[in-house]
C-alpha cells in the first residue's frame, strides 16, 4: 500500500497551497499521462541553478571547470537518489503495477526524477526563494563534506586517508542487515573508527554503496564534533 503523501510532505518540512502538485511530483509515468515528467524537467533546471550559485559563492577561487565538476558530483543521478533514500521518498511514490512489482521505488532513476519533480512542484506552488532554501537544506550535509582538496575522492577514500594521516587503524565496516528480494536488496552498514566512540550507519542498494554512505556520515559527524 502506498503511504499517504501528506506524511512525506510534513517530513520534508513542506506545506503546499496546492497539495495536488506534490502528489503529481510523486506520480511516475507508469501510472498514465498525468505524471511527474514535466515537473522533473522544471526541477532539474532549478536544482542546477541553485547548486551552481551556491558553489560560486563558497568557492570564489575555483575555475569554471572545477565548479562544473563539483556541481555534477552533487546533482548526478546517484547523488539525488541518495538524498531521496535518506528521506524515504521511495515509500511514497505512486507507481504503475509493473514498476511496483519490479521494485521501481528503489531504482536510482525513478528516485532522482521524483526528487527533481518535488523541486519543480515547490517552485510552481511557492516560487524560487522558498524552493532555493529547501534545496540548500536538503544538500546541507553534502556541502559540509565538499572541499576543493577532496571533492574528486569518494567518502571511503577521504576517511581512509584521514585515518592514515593520523597513523590510526583504517575504518572498520560491519554489515548490519540485508533486506529485500535478491535483485532489489537494501544493505545497512556500520562504520567505526579510532578517532571517536561514535559510529555511523549507511544504507545502499549494494554493500559498497552502503559503505560509501556510512563513510560520508562519519565525515559529517567528525566535522560537526570539531
Amino acid at each position: 500500500m502506498i503511504k499517504n503523501p501528506e506524511v512525506l510532505c510534513k517530513k520534508l518540512g513542506l506545506k503546499f497551497n496546492d497539495p495536488q502538485l506534490f502528489v503529481m511530483a510523486l506520480t511516475h509515468r507508469s501510472v498514465g499521462a498525468r505524471n511527474n515528467e514535466r515537473l522533473e524537467f522544471l526541477g532539474d533546471a532549478i536544482l542546477g541553478f541553485v547548486i551552481a550559485e551556491k558553489l560560486h559563492e563558497i568557492f570564489p577561487e575555483a575555475s569554471e571547470g572545477v565548479l562544473s565538476r563539483l556541481r555534477a558530483s552533487l546533482v548526478n543521478q546517484c547523488s539525488l537518489a541518495d538524498v531521496a533514500r535518506k528521506h524515504n521518498i521511495g515509500d511514497y511514490l505512486i507507481l504503475g503495477t509493473g514498476e511496483l512489482k519490479s521494485g521501481g521505488f528503489r531504482r536510482d532513476s525513478i528516485l532522482s526524477d521524483a526528487f527533481e519533480a518535488i523541486i519543480g512542484s515547490l517552485f510552481k506552488d511557492q516560487g524560487i526563494e522558498v524552493c532555493k532554501q529547501w534545496i540548500l537544506t536538503m544538500f546541507d550535509e553534502k556541502f559540509t563534506c565538499l572541499s576543493l582538496e577532496n571533492w574528486q575522492k569518494d567518502p571511503k577514500t577521504q576517511l581512509q586517508e584521514l585515518m592514515q594521516s593520523k597513523k590510526l587503524s583504517l575504518p572498520e565496516y560491519t554489515l548490519l542487515s540485508m533486506s529485500g528480494l535478491p535483485h532489489e536488496q537494501t544493505f545497512k552498514v556500520k562504520c567505526a573508527i579510532e578517532l571517536t566512540d561514535k559510529f555511523s550507519v549507511g544504507k545502499g542498494v549494494s554493500r559498497k554503496r552502503a559503505e560509501q554512505d556510512a563513510a560520508e556520515q562519519m565525515l559529517i559527524l567528525l566535522k560537526r564534533d570539531n
